[in-house]
C-alpha cells in the first residue's frame, strides 16, 4: 500500500458519513464537533463558514472546505442568524447517506456536509501538518480529479439508486484522498517541507516507505539509511528536516499507530500484535503504547468493544 493510503487507513475509527443538506434563508447551522475530521461542498447557492477560532470564511458554489479536527462550527447565509443544530436523518443506522432540511421561505443553497471518524487526537503528520481548515475555492481547470468525484458523489446523493450506500462510502474516501492531494499540489516548492514534502523527496521517501511496508523489521538508521543511498549521519540529518521528526522516532510512532489499528480490526492476542510491530516482549510493547495512548493495549482494545464502531453523522 502507498504510504498516504496506509497513513489513513490506520488512522480510521469508523466509517464516513455524508448527508445532503438543503437550507432556505434565512438559514445557520451549529456542527458539534467530532472524533475525526470534517467536510463541507457547495453544491448550490453560497453560505459562510464560521470557525470557533478564526475569522469568518465566505464560500460560494463549487467550493470545498476541510475542516481536519472536526471542530466545532457554523455555516450560515447571514451572521446574524441564530443557528439550529446539524442532526440529519438516515435510512438506518449503517447506512453513510443523510438528509437535513432548514425550512424556509427564501432562496436554497445546497451543501454535502460529511464526516470521517479518524483518530486525530494520536499524532501522526498526514493529518498534524495540516492547518485546521484547508479551503479549495472552485475554478476553471483546477483539481480535475476532485471535482470529478464531487460530481459523481451529488449525482448519486441526489437520486439514490440500489447500491448507492456502498459507492457513497467509496466516493467520500476518494474525496479525503483528493483533498489532501490538491492542498498538497497547491503548495510552493519553496514552502514544501514536512510529511507531505516526504512523500516526494528521492532520498526519505524510500526509507519511510520501507517502515510502512515492515514496521516490525529492526531497522536502525543506518539500514534506513541505506534505502536512501546515504551515509547514517546524513541520512538522520535529511530525515529529520524534512519529516520533522528523527527517522526512529518516526518509527516508533508509526509502531503504535499500527498496532491501535491491529486492536480495532483484529482479534490477535497481544503478543502477536507486539512481534509483528517489532517488540519481541510484551511487556515493552505494553509500555510502549501506553506512553503513547494513555492505556495499555488490552485496556484500549477493551475501551473501543464498549465503545463500538462509530459511524459518522
Amino acid at each position: 500500500m502507498d504510504i498516504l493510503s496506509d497513513a489513513l487507513d490506520a488512522l480510521r475509527t469508523g466509517r464516513p458519513g455524508v448527508a445532503r443538506t438543503e437550507a432556505r434563508a434565512p438559514w445557520a447551522i451549529r456542527y458539534r464537533p467530532v472524533a475525526g475530521a470534517g467536510f463541507h461542498i457547495v453544491a448550490e447557492g453560497a453560505c459562510h463558514l464560521v470557525p470557533l477560532h478564526g475569522q469568518p470564511l465566505a464560500l460560494s458554489v463549487g467550493d470545498i472546505v476541510f475542516l481536519r479536527r472536526g471542530s466545532g462550527h457554523m455555516l450560515c447565509d447571514t451572521l446574524a442568524t441564530p443557528p439550529v443544530d446539524f442532526i440529519p436523518e438516515r435510512a438506518s443506522a449503517a447506512s453513510p447517506l443523510g438528509r437535513f432540511t432548514v425550512p424556509g421561505d427564501g432562496a436554497a443553497t445546497v451543501l454535502l456536509c460529511g464526516a470521517y471518524p479518524l483518530d486525530v487526537e494520536r499524532r501522526h503528520p498526514v493529518l498534524g501538518d495540516l492547518p485546521d481548515v484547508i479551503h479549495l475555492p472552485a475554478g476553471p481547470g483546477r483539481h480535475p480529479a476532485l471535482r470529478s468525484a464531487v460530481e459523481q458523489l451529488c449525482a448519486e446523493i441526489q437520486a439514490p439508486q440500489p447500491g448507492s450506500d456502498t459507492v457513497v462510502a467509496t466516493l467520500v474516501d476518494l474525496l479525503l484522498l483528493y483533498i489532501l492531494r490538491s492542498w498538497y499540489a497547491e503548495q510552493p516548492d519553496e514552502q514544501a517541507r514536512g510529511w507531505a514534502a516526504a512523500l516526494d523527496d528521492p532520498l526519505v521517501a524510500p526509507a519511510l516507505q520501507a517502515i510502512h511496508d515492515d514496521p516490525g523489521h529492526a531497522w536502525t538508521v543506518e539500514s534506513l539509511g541505506e534505502r536512501a543511498g546515504l551515509s547514517r549521519a546524513a541520512f538522520a540529518r535529511r530525515f529529520a528536516t524534512v519529516v520533522g521528526e528523527p527517522p526512529l522516532t518516526y518509527l516508533t510512532g508509526w509502531r503504535m499507530v499500527t498496532a491501535a489499528r491491529m486492536l480495532r480490526q483484529s482479534g490477535d492476542p497481544l503478543s502477536a500484535i507486539a512481534e509483528r510491530n517489532g517488540y519481541t516482549s510484551e511487556f515493552a510493547f505494553a509500555k510502549a503504547f501506553k506512553r503513547q495512548f494513555g492505556l495499555p493495549p488490552g485496556a484500549y482494545r477493551r475501551e473501543l468493544r464498549t465503545a463500538g464502531d462509530p459511524v459518522a453523522g
